[in-house]
């Protein structure tokens, strides 16, 4: 269960950093530019440290795919193209950027959890940040 939610992660920060990229581009204000593009790299580092721990566990990165995360994104995608205005687009971006942080702090609890429940050491003591730790 737990390789499967670190799956289920690896395919979150994946979708999360193309989303991310796209909303950056139809950003209007440059703070929220910057903040999406900063939450981008960030996640990329991420999914890099997922992809190398599954890697330790011989796991296949790419075996799940978070269904819940799609369906947000669809709904940013679908919120970016109604909303006129780039004030309004922008909020809308915002609330967006939220709901999906939201939802990766919450897979990443329920790894966390999972690691704690199987008395796994996390990957800092391992000499790597800890992936289960991010926000």
């Amino acid at each position: 269960m737990y390789l499967a939610e670190l799956q289920e992660l690896a395919s979150v920060e994946e979708q999360l950093a193309e989303s991310l990229l796209q909303m950056a581009e139809v950003a209007s204000h440059p703070a929220l530019k910057d903040a999406l593009v900063h939450h981008r790299e960030q996640t990329e580092i991420q999914k890099e440290r997922l992809l190398s721990l599954l890697q330790k566990h011989r796991a296949d990165p790419r075996a799940h795919t978070d269904q819940a995360m799609q369906a947000l994104i669809g709904k940013t995608g679908k919120m970016m193209t109604m909303l006129k205005g780039n004030d309004l687009r922008d909020a809308g971006l915002i609330a967006s950027a939220q709901r999906l942080g939201h939802y990766e702090i919450a897979a990443y609890g329920t790894a966390a959890a999972l690691a704690g429940q199987l008395d796994l050491r996390s990957p800092r003591d391992e000499g790597q940040s800890n992936c289960c730790a991010r926000r």
